[in-house]
């Protein structure tokens, strides 16, 4: 798990040092992560389910699966099927 006080690297690109670092953080996506909805209570709960993040890009969907992986402290391992050759 990262820690607190852990920064991100200045070389690092814009997108990766902006990225929000608690849901508190996330900006939109109100219907899932507001208050008594549906992944907000998932992670106040602690049971996080197993779910296919799925959208256009730039919706938030790395940032999420991310925040997902610290609060579980589970290893976040990326995949995109345009980079990885799947059809």
């Amino acid at each position: 798990m990262n820690s607190l006080f852990q920064t991100t690297s200045p070389a690092a690109p814009l997108a990766e040092r902006l990225r929000p670092k608690t849901l508190d953080e996330v900006v939109g996506q109100s219907h899932l992560l507001g208050p008594s909805k549906p992944l907000r209570s998932a992670f106040q709960s602690g049971k996080l389910p197993s779910m296919i993040l799925w959208g256009p890009p730039g919706v938030g969907k790395t940032t999420l699966a991310r925040l997902i992986a610290n609060t579980a402290d589970a290893e976040f391992i990326p995949i995109s099927a345009v980079l990885s050759g799947i059809k």
